[in-house]
């Protein structure tokens, strides 16, 4: 059974390592370094004073998962979008627990009156994508070659969702 909710100070030895495994063997993080706890705690921390969600998904007690949401852009123009991140353990994907965590999010987006729900993907990570667009998201647009990870250029995949 899979329970969703709110990330805390324990998880974040587990949402680091889901991370990290991100960012060293995915296109999703386009960063090539590992991070390290402090800078993923300050991360939660930084998310809990803004009043943005992190919330993990417990299988039995793992972490199989988190996610979160924060501010698309820095301006005050754009404090109602919000972008998204999910994030999980290898051994569970497949599993539907994406799809728990981004309707959750999408929620408690909604009930803290943000207007649009951003998704920056890699445009090959067509999983994300499917999984995005199974909840209403929309492509808004492509930016060609604008990332790079292992050497490769990357395309970012612009989907939004309307959520009032």
């Amino acid at each position: 059974m899979t329970l969703l909710r709110p990330a805390q100070d324990a998880d974040l030895d587990a949402i680091l390592a889901i991370h990290n495994d991100a960012i060293a063997h995915s296109r999703a993080i386009w960063t090539d370094a590992p991070v390290d706890r402090a800078e993923r705690e300050e991360w939660l921390q930084t998310r809990r004073a803004a009043g943005h969600p992190v919330i993990v998904a417990d299988v039995e007690g793992v972490v199989a998962g988190y996610a979160s949401y924060g501010p698309w852009r820095p301006k005050s123009g754009y404090r109602y979008t919000v972008e998204d991140s999910i994030y999980l353990d290898g051994r569970f994907r497949g599993r539907g627990i994406g799809g728990l965590l981004l309707g959750e999010l999408i929620g408690l987006a909604r009930g803290a009156g943000m207007r649009v729900m951003i998704a920056d993907i890699e445009s090959g990570n067509t999983a994300s994508i499917r999984l995005h667009e199974r909840f209403g998201f929309e492509h808004a647009g492509t930016l060609r070659h604008v990332g790079t990870k292992f050497g490769d250029r990357l395309d970012l995949a612009i989907l939004q969702l309307p959520l009032d």
